[in-house]
């Protein structure tokens, strides 16, 4: 679920997206920002370092920028988001990003998170599920998470739907302690 700083900068960073028609462009360069961010921890390690300058900082962005070939309308909000020392909150500005962008679309972002690799099939029949339930057109965003040991844990909007075995475990734990 993204933060109040991730909406916040996200919906402006929508509303620039829109009027320039650039959305899917910005949509697939956050993407691409947050891959490369969750790669390298060096690259965490100098926005998060307060010693770094505030132009060490700057050069750094304008080296990524370019190689990943951002928008100027992300660029210029990556460049504010580091002035304020808040450019670890990128992937949440682009989860943000991507629910706002899909609600404006018409539609709702789902995650799905499952403890192992699923085939393909079983997304499509989830889709068409969660579609039906909704009413709306879905987009799956996939996760994977070990530590659910099975099952699967489904995020629409608000709304979480908890099939995993860890937290059925949980739950017996605390019916057994009860007792």
């Amino acid at each position: 679920m993204s933060s109040t700083i991730g909406r916040r900068y996200a919906k402006a960073l929508l509303a620039l997206a829109e009027e320039q028609k650039q959305t899917a462009k910005v949509r697939r360069d956050l993407d691409s920002l947050v891959a490369t961010w969750a790669d390298s921890k060096e690259l965490r390690e100098i926005f998060e370092n307060p010693a770094v300058t505030t132009e060490a900082r700057a050069k750094v962005l304008q080296a990524v920028s370019q190689r990943l070939g951002l928008s100027p309308i992300l660029v210029n909000t990556l460049k504010l988001l580091s002035d304020r020392r808040r450019l670890r909150h990128v992937p949440e500005v682009a989860e943000a990003f991507a629910e706002l962008a899909e609600e404006a679309a018409g539609g709702v972002l789902a995650e799905v998170t499952t403890a192992t690799k699923m085939p393909e099939a079983y997304f499509v029949k989830l889709t068409k599920a969660l579609e039906a339930a909704v009413g709306k057109k879905i987009t799956l965003v996939k996760r994977e998470d070990p530590e659910l040991i099975a099952g699967v844990v489904t995020r629409v909007g608000d709304r979480v739907f908890d099939g995993s075995l860890r937290t059925r475990l949980q739950e017996l734990k605390d019916q057994m302690l009860a007792n």
